[in-house]
Parts: C-alpha cells; structure tokens; sequence
C-alpha cells in the first residue's frame, strides 16, 4: 500500500492493512512493537514517540488520524517533511493522497474505506498468504508419525511450521537463523507464550528444518529457561467440598479418578470400562505421555462408585462417553466440568483440572510414601519432576511454629 494510516485510539496505535505489503509487515513484526490481529487485517502498536513511528514507516507515506481530537490529521513522508492541515481548504485537502481531509477527520477507522470493487472486496476478506503449503505440511506429518510421535505433538508441530512462515511471509526454503529470532522473539513480546511453549516451538522448527529439509538453522538457537513455578494445590477439604458440591454422577466421578489416582486430564477422559480392575484396585492406562503404559491405584470410594455408575448408565466401553456415545468425553469438555465445580464450590484459587493430580501427589507425599513410588504411580520418565513436589508438601520445614506465635519471652 502506498499510504499508510494510523489511528490514535486511546492508548493503542492501529495500523489496518487495507492491502498486503510484505516489507511493512516484516518491519513491523521485527519492531517488536505490538501485534497482528488477524480477524481484523490490522497491526496494534503501543503508544510511542513521532520518532520511533518515522523509524518503522522510513521511507512511506503514513497519516496520523487522532480519536475524538479536533488536532488535524498529519501527514509523514511528503515532499520528506510532516505535513498538517489547518483548516479544511480545497487546495489543502488535495494534498491528501487517497481520502479527503473531511472522510480522515469524520470517519472511524474501520469505515475509512467507503466504497471497493469486487477484488478489493476479496482481498479485505483474506487473510495473509500461506508459505507453509500443504505438500510441506504433508512431509512433515509423514516424518513425525513414521517415528511414533502423538497425534497431539504432530498437530502441535505443524501448527507452530505453519505460524513460522506465516509470520515471517516466507516460504521454508527461504528462512534463516535471523528469521527463527525474530519469531521467537515475536512469541515472547507479543503473544506473551510462556518458556514452555517457546520451548516447544523452538522442537517444532528444528525438527522440521533438520529432519525434513536437512537445514541446520535452529541449531544455534539458545532455549529459554523454564519458569520455576510451584503447582497448585487443594487440601484435602477443599478436594472433599469439590466432590461434593457435583450432583451429576458423570462428573463426579471424572473428578474423582482424576484425584484419587493421579491422572492426567487425557487419560481420565479416555479410560475405559476394562481398564478398571475391582479386584486388584486399579487402573490400567494405555498410551500415557511418551506412549508408556502403566498401573495406577484405585481407592475403595471410587471402586463402589464406579460399580454404581455403570449399572445406572448401562456402560460398556468409554467409561466417559462424549458425543457422540461412540467416542469419549474431550479434554475441553473434562475442563470445563472442572471450571463449573469450583466455581460451585466457592474456591477461587487459580487453577485447572491438573490441579487434582498435583494435589494427588502432595498428599501422598504429606503421609509419608516414597518419592520412587509416586513417580511411578504419576508416570514420570524423571525423578525429578516428581521432585517438586516437596516443595509444596507441607512437611517438617513448614511444621516449624512462625517466631509470631511464641508466647513473648520464650526462648
């Protein structure tokens, strides 16, 4: 586009992009200074000085256009010098390159545009070119399940590929290392990702760019630290009033496994009537995280439960079924049961549904059972995942009394 307009609107600057410009979008990805809204065509910048914003638009057109402001709109990058209009005069507003001076001062900014023909209709409406096409798409998958990975991990893989070129508008066989930072950093600065997710994307692209095109232009790339961040956790009161404020049987017992025997939220909405042995007290999981199988124990309460709820649904297979019954309940569904429950039970702590396998193992490790075998019972390659936990186990170091609440004069 040859003229850009930018509209001041509270404490945010929007640029929409009216047409594609690749180089404008490049410099305004690497400027680090807002993001893309992609729904709307448009890039929202944060408030900034007239000498940063002559920086990013060097060498175009842009007019500046203030909300509920009777300053005039000023035009950047004419004859080389800002320009601004004082009074609505006819010679003046033919300075204007494309709208008149009244449309600029009157106008909001998404019905600046008044009128288009049929391809400019359709080239507001699209969004911007994919360089991540399918075929590429195609080998990446291929690769990914040719060495077992997840469905979840490939979809995950090829989400964040796709992104990559997206952003950058290059196609896979023209990025570089310069290209992989300034994504990164762009996940960082505005998309506000956390350490994991980077982590994440960063596997996405090396894996692609190594094992697929043989480009080694990630492998430089220093990974950031992950957040050391405590799970949270419920007492063991709080878990009791959760339960207990679920009426639906379904839910209450999705709930139920998910503490009781320390699941992941995929594998308590994938289990499965056979899975579950009365007998022996436990749960047999298929597949968990890094296709390992495994046992898990299964509490008295939750076994005469389940004998109950089986009979009354008349289960089969899927000991959660979704809709349709032929397949199981979703991770999404399972969460938001979760999210309804507390919100039920009056807790207002920051949590997810993960949240009761964490409280699983806090709680085992509170009574006093070995590290090695809660590692076993939640499916960890490393002990020392399991590790954290005893920083939030409440044990010795926080069974000793606040100095506050000795009596004064005690020693």
């Amino acid at each position: 586009m040859e003229t850009v307009y930018v509209f001041y609107i509270d404490d945010k600057i929007v640029a929409p992009f009216y047409d594609y410009d690749r180089d404008l979008f490049l410099r305004l990805v690497k400027s680090n200074a807002g993001s893309w809204d992609a729904q709307k065509r448009q890039f929202v910048l944060k408030r900034m000085d007239s000498d940063r914003l002559d920086h990013i638009f060097k060498g175009r057109i842009y007019v500046e256009i203030k909300k509920d402001s009777n300053a005039p709109p000023v035009v950047h990058g004419f004859f080389g010098r800002p320009w601004a209009a004082s009074e609505p005069e006819e010679d003046a507003m033919d300075a204007l390159p494309v709208l008149s001076y009244r449309s600029l001062r009157h106008t909001e900014p998404k019905t600046t545009l008044q009128t288009s023909d049929d391809k400019a209709c359709i080239a507001q409406s699209r969004s911007l070119p994919e360089p991540f096409a399918t075929n590429w798409q195609e080998k990446l998958k291929v690769e990914l399940s040719s060495r077992k990975y997840s469905a979840k991990t490939v979809d995950s893989y090829i989400h964040y590929n796709r992104a990559f070129c997206r952003t950058i508008q290059k196609s896979p066989l023209d990025v570089n290392a310069d290209d992989v930072k300034v994504y990164l950093a762009y996940l960082d600065n505005s998309q506000y990702l956390s350490a994991s997710s980077v982590n994440l994307a960063i596997s996405a692209l090396k894996f692609f760019y190594d094992s697929v095109l043989k480009r080694d232009i990630v492998g430089q790339q220093r990974r950031p630290r992950h957040d050391k961040r405590l799970p949270s956790v419920f007492s063991k009161a709080e878990v009791n009033l959760l339960l207990e404020c679920e009426k639906n049987p379904k839910h209450r017992l999705l709930l139920m496994l998910a503490y009781s025997s320390g699941l992941r939220v995929s594998e308590v909405t994938a289990l499965k009537k056979e899975d579950i042995d009365l007998s022996r007290k436990t749960i047999f999981i298929h597949s968990g995280k890094g296709r390992k199988d495994r046992f898990t124990l299964l509490s008295d309460r939750a076994a005469q439960f389940i004998k109950e709820y089986c009979l009354l649904y008349s289960i089969e297979s899927w000991l959660f079924p979704g809709q349709p019954a032929a397949r199981h309940l979703s991770i999404r569904s399972a969460q938001n049961i979760f999210d309804k429950t507390l919100e039920k039970a009056g807790i207002s702590k920051n949590t997810s549904i993960h949240s009761l396998r964490h409280s699983f193992a806090t709680h085992l490790l509170e009574s006093g059972v070995n590290l090695k075998y809660i590692q076993e019972l939640l499916g960890h390659v490393s002990i020392r995942t399991t590790e954290r936990y005893t920083h939030v186990a409440r044990r010795s170091a926080l069974r000793i009394p606040s100095p506050l609440d000795n009596p004064a004069g005690e020693t």
